[in-house]
């Protein structure tokens, strides 16, 4: 067999096995699969499970790994190097090469990166995926939110540690314990009768600066990080619907086409028809 033909018998082989991998029926398998290895590696926390089960439970992980392998190898046969071109392969590829590294000796502890495997749902479950592809998208406002934040903490600390070190120094004696405790203020852990209120007992004004700083943060700069996500989201959703739309406006379009030539065709047919009618009858006579 010449290699001009061997090639599209290559091809054809290839195209079936990228249809059989990336079809639904594959991708819910696995999907069950990573569900189902979740729930044993949690199993695994047991002792007594581990005990009773543990050897069930090993080949049941050799036999999930072994999966994720031939996936892998399945795409790479698929698309090549290209497969290295889509953001949630290299993904895919990453979580199963942590699976396969030793995790025996000195190694051990990277067993414990196995539950890794789950967070192959990202890329599996499609809803999962337009989540991260958003989170993704804000991630340039969210670091400018970032940094809004950590000048508000430094301003905030530095004021701190001036105004209440001297009589506070574990909550306040420099910049870090300042910076740290504005922290667990932010969060509004134990605020008020752990810090706050011993602080105004000795600085009676000082829910001034709490409380500015409070409605700075919490209710203001933090609740920009949740608008900016929802707007990234809305963003994601606006993008598929008019992706949607114009294939569906392609898909018009092409048939509006198809009809055209039908009814071209069917023109050119009759008129066809008409000619040879004439020249029959002007033959009969």
């Amino acid at each position: 067999m010449t290699e001009a033909h061997a090639q599209p018998g290559i091809s054809i082989i290839r195209e079936k096995i990228g249809s059989f991998i990336e079809g639904k029926p594959a991708q819910r398998f696995i999907t069950t699969l990573i569900v189902l290895n979740a729930i044993t590696l949690g199993l695994e926390t047991s002792p007594s499970i581990i005990a009773e089960y543990g050897k069930v439970m090993r080949i049941f992980d050799t036999f999930v790994i072994t999966m994720f392998v031939i996936e892998i190898l399945g795409k790479l046969i698929y698309r090549g190097f290209g497969f290295f071109k889509i953001g949630w392969n290299v993904f895919d590829f990453i979580i199963v090469a942590i699976a396969l590294l030793p995790s025996a000796g000195q190694l051990s502890v990277l067993r414990a990166l196995r539950i890794l495997r789950t967070l192959r749902l990202l890329s599996v479950v499609p809803s999962m995926r337009k989540v991260i592809q958003a989170l993704l998208s804000a991630v340039p406002g969210m670091m400018s939110i970032g940094a809004i934040i950590l000048l508000i903490f430094y301003v905030g600390g530095v004021l701190a540690t001036n105004l209440f070190g001297n009589d506070f120094n574990e909550w306040f004696g420099n910049i870090g314990r300042s910076m740290y405790s504005l922290f667990q203020i932010m969060t509004l852990e134990s605020w008020s009768m752990g810090i706050v209120r011993p602080v105004m007992k000795v600085y009676p004004y000082a829910w001034i600066f709490f409380i500015t700083f409070i409605l700075m943060t919490t209710f203001a700069v933090l609740n920009l990080f949740i608008g900016i996500i929802v707007d990234a989201m809305q963003a994601q959703n606006t993008e598929e619907e008019e992706l949607i739309k114009s294939e569906a406006e392609k898909g018009r379009e092409e048939r509006d086409k198809i009809n055209n030539e039908l009814k071209l065709l069917r023109q050119e047919l009759a008129e066809v028809r008409k000619l040879l009618e004439d020249q029959g009858s002007s033959n009969h006579r």
